[in-house]
């Protein structure tokens, strides 16, 4: 059966791949400090369940270790860019169906495993149809577009070296949220919420709730990873117990509250930082900035909605 250990097999083997091609990079001065980082982390991916949780914590103790002296650094440009160019304006616009495809295959995937119970293991079905979209969107550009077989891979290691440390942050914001709510931080936010919103107030609760999902999620970068720290903190307690609110209501729209934070902080990487690694931004806060007067309004009118039908 098809399921999360193949996703993490397919990921470590493109990281590995990275490291192998960072070590080779003579334009880089840090090209061992990247190889270094980048096989930690492909060692991660097909390893990790084998290490146990002490051997995980060396590993991230050291891609810490890396990054935090300053190991990284940048070579120079994989592909000339003038090809590049010159292939952009043959194809133009047609080159985002690469793109439409992973989100394609993954929904087909998502909705057509079903058909075939015992392929796909149903929990990891959506990572499964995505990783699967990922690999069908390759082969369709390499027979399409007719690169060197190892340009994919060599421009895929251009983009992890100019975002560097910052890929990883998902990965261990999204662990760091479930190490908080198993550590009870969930109950000392709740305590501090309790005290500061006025006793038998729905709507300091329903405040405190959408602003706090914002919050947690700027600071975490996942609003994934907000999410159980402010239902155990709020939702939960307090706007699905105490005032019988809906808790899909209050669930789903406390994730868009969420997703206001994701506009507002780098820490959400893979928003924000990509974006302005892959435009070559001077900034490289300049996505935030640009979203920051779409977040706020947005999270006004989500907390507003949370206040307007979560409550008969």
């Amino acid at each position: 059966m098809i399921g999360l250990h193949q996703v993490y097999i397919v990921a470590g083997l493109t990281f590995a791949a990275f490291a192998l091609l960072s070590a080779r990079d003579a334009s880089n001065p840090r090209r061992l400090a990247n190889a270094a980082f980048w096989g930690l982390l492909a060692v991660s991916m097909l390893a990790g369940d084998r290490i146990g949780d002490f051997g995980n914590g060396l590993l991230v103790l050291a891609l810490v270790g890396i990054a935090g002296f300053g190991g990284l650094g940048r070579g120079e440009v994989a592909t000339d860019p003038a090809e590049r160019t010159a292939k952009a304006e043959r194809y133009g616009n047609r080159l985002f169906l690469l793109a439409a495809v992973i989100p394609f295959a993954a929904l087909g995937g998502t909705l057509g495993f079903k058909l075939l119970p015992g392929l796909v293991d149903p929990k990891q079905v959506t990572l499964v149809s995505l990783a699967m979209g990922v690999l069908l969107a390759l082969g369709i550009g390499l027979v399409w577009l007719r690169p060197r077989p190892l340009a994919p891979l060599e421009e895929g290691r251009r983009l992890m070296d100019a975002v560097g440390w910052a890929a990883v942050l998902p990965q261990m914001l999204a662990s760091l949220g479930a190490v908080f709510a198993l550590a009870g931080v969930g109950q000392v936010v709740g305590d501090l919420a309790t005290a500061v919103i006025p006793e038998g107030s729905r709507l300091g609760a329903v405040v405190a709730y959408g602003l706090g999902m914002a919050a947690f999620t700027m600071v975490m970068g996942n609003a994934f990873a907000a999410f159980p720290v402010m239902a155990a903190a709020i939702g939960l307690p307090l706007l699905v117990h105490q005032y019988h609110g809906d808790p899909a209501v209050i669930a789903a729209i406390g994730m868009l509250a969420g997703f206001c934070g994701t506009l507002m902080t780098p820490m959400a990487a893979n928003f924000n930082v990509v974006p302005a690694a892959l435009l070559d931004l001077a900034d490289r806060n300049a996505v935030v900035k640009a979203q920051v007067p779409t977040a706020l309004p947005l999270l006004v009118v989500n907390i507003a909605l949370i206040w307007f039908l979560a409550f008969p």
